[in-house]
């Protein structure tokens, strides 16, 4: 299959000269663009990356990739624009809506989450920040419908507490939507107002996600509105590829936008490294829900599981990702510099299909061989901290 032409969205992208590579780059209100051999990628062997890409997705392929380098946009598909909603990436939002509010004095990640919904106390004692974040908790919401021999979402009435699918909290790792959709609502309670409004204005303004080309879907509660913490029923996050790069690069920077500090880096190390071991047991038996030795605060590090299978073979250790249904992803690699983002909606319908983890591995491998990059390296650094 031929590989779509390369395409600049010019009203979202600004033509200047590239810096050199290696050097760090911040986009102003456009990206700027730069040649792939500028930033040290191989043009031919990027374009291979991408008919390998095109030849083993489903209908969207590459039309929504976007791949930036040190800051510099050096590939853009013709609907990098195209805004929609991009699912269980929302977690990663709601992950760092959690790690402003620590940054804040506001919470820690062992704040118990019945000292802010009371109604929390009865069922969940002891479950904390932390588990909702790992996917421990054992959250489960009135309405929640069985599906097989485990729970799945999403509840209709995610804020009302069910019994626990397992207990004591953090014994089990369980993957679904009710109980990020309530995280989202203590978050809610925590800040005082909408979390969409704290991440607007202490994100998204600062490296300049355009108004017209985000938003974030809520639940209406009579009160504070509840953004969708999970990524489902329309509540969840709509971007097009080539903001969703800005929280990408911002991540690649530990947080520092061209200076500004408005994530501590800590919190970045913590969240995009393994923070569920790889011997807690997953409570739902299959096997597309395995993030133990893999998941991070909200976000999918390049772990390795209880099989000794790490998530990305080829690809640098320290990678990370927001994932979600219809192929949507963000893969973040320090060692390489490197940002890349797929979104689609082409998972289930038309013959699509979920894109397997070997598929984006072999994509992300051919894309390092094309940077000369290496592939192997330290994850980030450890250490204890507030966030631990």
């Amino acid at each position: 299959m031929p590989m779509r032409s390369f395409v600049l969205v010019f009203c979202a992208l600004l033509p200047g000269a590239a810096l050199a590579a290696g050097q760090m780059a911040f986009p102003g209100a456009q990206w700027e663009t730069a040649s792939p051999r500028s930033q040290g990628v191989d043009p031919e062997k990027l374009a291979a990356a991408i008919r390998y890409l095109e030849a083993h997705t489903p209908r969207d392929r590459a039309d929504q990739l976007v791949i930036v380098r040190n800051g510099q946009l050096i590939h853009a598909g013709p609907r990098a624009e195209e805004v929609h909603g991009v699912w269980s990436c929302t977690k990663s939002f709601t992950s760092t809506v959690l790690g402003l509010l620590i940054d804040d004095g506001k919470c820690t990640l062992d704040t118990l989450a019945r000292d802010v919904l009371p109604e929390m106390g009865a069922q969940y004692p002891a479950v904390t920040l932390r588990h909702f974040t790992t996917m421990t908790s054992g959250y489960r919401a009135i309405g929640d419908e069985p599906h097989g021999s485990y729970f799945h979402g999403p509840s209709s009435t995610p804020f009302l507490p069910g019994p626990p699918l397992f207990s004591p909290p953090g014994s089990r790792y369980a993957y679904w939507d009710s109980a990020m959709n309530q995280f989202a609502h203590i978050l809610t309670r925590i800040a005082g107002e909408p979390i969409v409004d704290l991440f607007r204005r202490r994100i998204a303004d600062p490296v300049g996600m355009r108004p017209d080309k985000w938003k974030w879907g809520a639940f209406e509660t009579g009160g504070i509105p509840v953004n969708g913490g999970s990524g489902n029923s329309n509540r969840h996050v709509f971007i097009c590829a080539l903001e969703m790069a800005r929280l990408g690069h911002l991540f690649l920077n530990k947080g520092n936008w061209n200076g500004r500090q408005l994530l501590s880096a800590r919190w970045v190390e913590q969240a995009t490294r393994v923070q569920v071991p790889a011997t807690v047991p997953v409570a739902q038996p299959d096997p597309g829900f395995g993030g133990p030795g893999r998941y991070g605060f909200n976000w999918w590090a390049n772990g390795v599981d209880a099989q000794g299978k790490r998530a990305w073979p080829g690809v640098p250790e320290n990678a990370f990702a927001a994932s979600g249904h219809n192929n949507n992803k963000l893969f973040v690699i320090p060692s390489w510099s490197m940002v890349v983002v797929r979104l689609g909606l082409d998972q289930g319908r038309e013959g699509g299909f979920a894109v397997p983890g070997e598929t984006w591995a072999e994509f992300l491998r051919q894309l390092g061989e094309a940077s000369g990059a290496p592939l192997a390296a330290d994850g980030p650094a450890g250490g204890k901290s507030k966030y631990e």
